[in-house]
């Protein structure tokens, strides 16, 4: 079964309805019908609670935050071992910190896709299975 990793830009793509968010809705569905998993580092969904705050005060925020996610998606917390692995990421391959949990959860196992919008990952894709969303 194929396991996908969200960052924040993936999310927020399909928040905001822009490009890409269309195989975002596809994965979603296909965790919901227990075809795929889906995987979202805490440190990145963070980002997406921040961002949401920002634009939408905390009430909405929040209201979008938890119902964008489906109950079979998994939030993984951000542990010590993967504090140094995303800290690694960002010193030898330059890779955001923050993208650093994320690029951790797909190097977890052969099988996750790690989907983003974001084209610093770029500068790690020899390390894992990668799909980049269209450009806005």
């Amino acid at each position: 079964m194929v396991a996908y990793v969200l960052d924040s830009s993936a999310i927020l793509r399909y928040i905001d309805n822009e490009p890409g968010s269309d195989r975002i809705w596809a994965i979603l569905a296909s965790c919901v019908a227990n075809r795929s998993k889906i995987y979202i580092s805490a440190i990145q969904w963070g980002e997406v609670a921040g961002k949401l705050r920002e634009r939408l005060g905390p009430a909405s925020g929040t209201s979008v935050l938890t119902s964008f996610l489906p109950s079979e998606a998994e939030v993984v917390p951000a542990t010590g071992q993967r504090a140094i692995r995303a800290a690694t990421l960002r010193v030898d391959r330059n890779l955001a910190y923050a993208d650093g949990f994320a690029m951790d959860l797909a190097l977890d196992s052969a099988d996750r896709v790690l989907v983003t919008a974001d084209y610093g990952f770029k500068a790690v894709e020899d390390l894992a299975k990668i799909e980049f969303l269209p450009t806005k």
